[in-house]
């Protein structure tokens, strides 16, 4: 299988942002958890989105998992290789940005890599170097009160510098408007003075599609799933693409089975959704110090599940407030309390496919790692949106037979994201 565009994806929801940005885009794309085992058999695709847990792991870490996922990319034609992270460039001051950008680069051979978390559809831009959430600046937006990586300055020239061994530059949106000539030769003259990470300014799709042209032509770049439109869109332009568009219809055959819904997020949407989905379903909303106590609020969750999903869909959450979440960290840990939270949600999901569920959403991009990681998922195809950002995925290579899933990160998705979800799942 030779492919023409790689992504290593710093967590999973990303991973399938990912993935649904470059379906949409026209390239056939199948997305992996981890490094497949070479005993998988993988479809003929455009592009692979490799799935990893790096997001918040140390720093040393997070640049060893992805320097082998890009061999392994390389190793089967990926020509250039995009590092996909949250738009909302999550990551603290030791990383994990700047490192596996430096890294990526000097396994590619060194030069200038383009940095942008923008995209427009889901109300990231950037101007003059500064992230803006929703038209809010990242650190007035909620992203402030993040559970594991709080945002307190929208200055990216600033974050990635405080990160990385070497100077950030910046590509405005001045220069973006000139046209991919411009933004060249600006990327040329940064990597002359040695600078290796390069922050873009995108307001507007165009923007990206400028971005997407120029980092086509550089092994390595860095961004939310809006450079991967920008990088789909310059694939299909230069002809390189033949499959006429991607198809979505064989991900979404009928699985049968029971469905679910498991919620770890913490964010301000998945709380408003949880209050809209318990309109319509069962909602359990179990106690996060009672997760962190021991085993007996997970036993009592299977067990209520157990008694209800035989008649319908079930929601199990261990969401909470900020300040909920604050108060255990100080308490716990920041470590030990998400450690808890997503050990928690795993085993009960595990126990509800264990029980007949085919057809699950799982809330949080934590919570959906820990999830696939416990399922032993290796691969997915990519089906159709739900909402911006969030594809049906159906498994691939499964030992507990077909499902479909849909992997949610916090913020995203409308208020009856939960029921819309599950209605797109046969």
């Amino acid at each position: 299988m030779a492919i023409l565009l790689g992504s290593i994806a710093d967590d999973y929801t990303g991973a399938s942002d990912l993935a649904n940005t470059l379906t949409k885009n026209g390239l056939r794309t199948v997305q992996t958890v981890g490094i497949p085992d070479p005993s998988l058999a993988l479809p003929d695709v455009d592009a692979v989105v490799v799935s990893l847990k790096i997001r918040s792991v140390p720093a040393s870490d997070a640049v060893a998992a992805a320097a082998s996922a890009e061999r392994w990319l390389r190793q089967r034609g990926a020509g250039h290789v995009l590092y996909k992270i949250c738009s909302t460039f999550d990551s603290t001051d030791a990383g994990n940005i700047g490192p596996v950008t430096e890294a990526l680069s000097d396994a590619a051979g060194g030069g200038g890599v383009l940095v942008t978390p923008a995209f427009p559809e889901t109300g990231r831009t950037v101007y003059l170097g500064h992230l803006f959430v929703g038209g809010q600046p990242l650190n007035e937006s909620p992203l402030k009160d993040h559970p594991l990586n709080p945002m307190h300055d929208a200055n990216l020239v600033r974050v990635l510098t405080r990160q990385s061994r070497n100077a950030v530059g910046l590509v405005d949106l001045t220069t973006i408007a000139a046209g991919a000539g411009a933004v060249k030769a600006r990327l040329d003259s940064f990597r002359t003075a040695g600078v290796t990470a390069v922050i873009a300014d995108a307001i507007f799709e165009r923007d990206l599609e400028t971005l997407g042209e120029v980092a086509l032509e550089t092994p390595v770049s860095t961004g939310a799933s809006g450079l991967g439109l920008g990088l789909a869109r310059a694939l299909v332009r230069s002809g390189r693409i033949s499959s006429g568009g991607a198809t979505t219809t064989d991900a979404i055959r009928p699985v049968g089975g029971l469905s679910a819904i498991v919620a770890g997020s913490c964010s301000k949407a998945t709380l408003h959704q949880l209050d809209i989905a318990e309109r319509s379903m069962p909602v359990l909303r179990l106690d996060p110090e009672r997760l962190l106590a021991g085993p007996d609020e997970i036993a009592a969750a299977i067990s209520w599940a157990g008694d209800r999903i035989s008649a319908g869909p079930v929601v199990i959450a261990a969401s909470a407030a900020p300040e909920t979440v604050s108060r255990l960290q100080s308490l716990y840990g920041r470590e030990a309390t998400g450690h808890a939270i997503e050990t928690a949600t795993s085993i009960i999901t595990a126990e509800l496919v264990e029980r007949g569920v085919r057809r699950l959403v799982v809330a949080g991009g934590e919570t959906s790692g820990a999830a696939v990681d416990r399922l032993a998922i290796p691969a997915f195809l990519i089906g159709p949106e739900i909402a911006p950002g969030v594809p049906v995925l159906r498994t691939v290579g499964n030992a507990q037979g077909d499902m479909l899933l849909a992997l949610k990160s916090g913020n995203f998705g409308g208020e009856d994201f939960f029921t819309a979800a599950l209605a797109m799942m046969h």
